[in-house]
């Protein structure tokens, strides 16, 4: 470079500095856009929208949620992961997104951890066990007692493959050391009818998806996988008080961006979100619908999805669960 180039390259880096500075200082200056890896309807696009409704109000700006489901949210998350890290795009998760690093390790377009920029752990909705009506068991000690006297003979349902009640079921079998048979559905709805029709005999779901067919009498709640009672289901046992193990699993909903977003950005998305989620209205309809709010730290959530991507990894190699089952 010669000489008098240098003041000038100078100058310009300096500029540029100042006009990013100025871009972050002024964000968000156009609307944000806001993936949800599933169907409208579901507890991560309700979630969503409701903690996002409040982020939008403290921003300035329009969140603009985007449902992008498919491939068991792959799809959604690829089209995160490779946005722009400009703080304008931002991607909801569950615990799918942890159990898919071990399906499907090597084959992802993406890498599950260092493809993302943790925001924050929105809210845990733990697990509900219940059963077809007419099976003869009333509390989980028995259906432990009944799955070992009829190894095989119990068939149990889930949304998909490696979701988090089809995982929780397997933590279950290995736990007790009972043998049921997984029959894989393409969504809640459909593994509901099978529950209630008796194509299945058991099925862990959200308590916002179960309980109003526990309540409606169409099916029967043995246990929650949690350590104490949930509100929105309060009359619902733990596992512990039905006979069952001490095991505690859930489902939930974390934000995240795309690699690389400005700290600055990741840690005001982070403060909203956590605003938003101890908001009053926000904590009642989460406790109607049995969901827990957190609202953490993006390091808080870095650690958390560390420790379910560990959990759910042994829990998969030792069922030998594989994605194309």
């Amino acid at each position: 470079m010669k000489r008098w180039q240098r003041p000038l390259a100078h100058a310009l880096f300096g500029i540029a500095l100042i006009a990013i500075g100025e871009a972050h200082a002024q964000y968000p200056n156009r609307p944000i856009k806001w993936i949800v890896p599933y169907t409208p309807g579901g507890i991560t696009d309700t979630v969503t929208r409701l903690v996002t409704n409040k982020v939008q109000a403290a921003l300035g700006q329009p969140i603009v949620v985007e449902n992008r489901p498919g491939a068991n949210s792959i799809i959604g998350a690829d089209l995160a992961a490779k946005a722009a890290p400009d703080g304008y795009t931002f991607l909801t998760v569950i615990a799918a997104h942890a159990a898919n690093a071990t399906l499907y390790a090597g084959k992802l377009p993406f890498d599950a951890v260092k493809g993302f920029a943790p925001v924050s752990l929105v809210a845990i909705a733990p697990l509900i066990m219940t059963a077809h009506n007419n099976f003869p068991v009333k509390d989980v000690k028995q259906l432990i007692e009944y799955a070992k006297k009829n190894p095989g003979r119990i068939s149990f349902g889930s949304s998909g493959i490696g979701a988090a009640a089809h995982l929780t079921t397997e933590l279950f079998k290995q736990t007790t050391g009972t043998f049921m048979v997984h029959i894989p559905y393409r969504g809640t709805a459909p593994a509901l009818q099978g529950v209630m029709s008796g194509d299945i005999q058991i099925l862990v779901d959200v308590p916002s998806s179960m309980m109003p067919h526990v309540r409606g009498g169409k099916v029967k709640a043995l246990a929650m996988f949690s350590a104490s009672r949930v509100p929105g289901a309060m009359e619902v046992p733990t596992m512990k008080e039905a006979g069952g193990p001490a095991i505690e699993s859930s489902t939930w909903v974390a934000f995240l961006a795309p690699a690389n977003t400005p700290r600055d950005i990741v840690t005001r998305v982070s403060a909203e979100t956590e605003k938003a989620v101890a908001a009053p209205d926000i904590r009642q309809r989460f406790e109607q619908t049995g969901i827990i709010g957190a609202g953490t730290t993006p390091e808080q959530l870095a650690k958390f999805m560390d420790e379910e991507i560990a959990r759910w990894g042994k829990v998969i190699r030792a069922a030998g669960v594989k994605a194309d089952d």
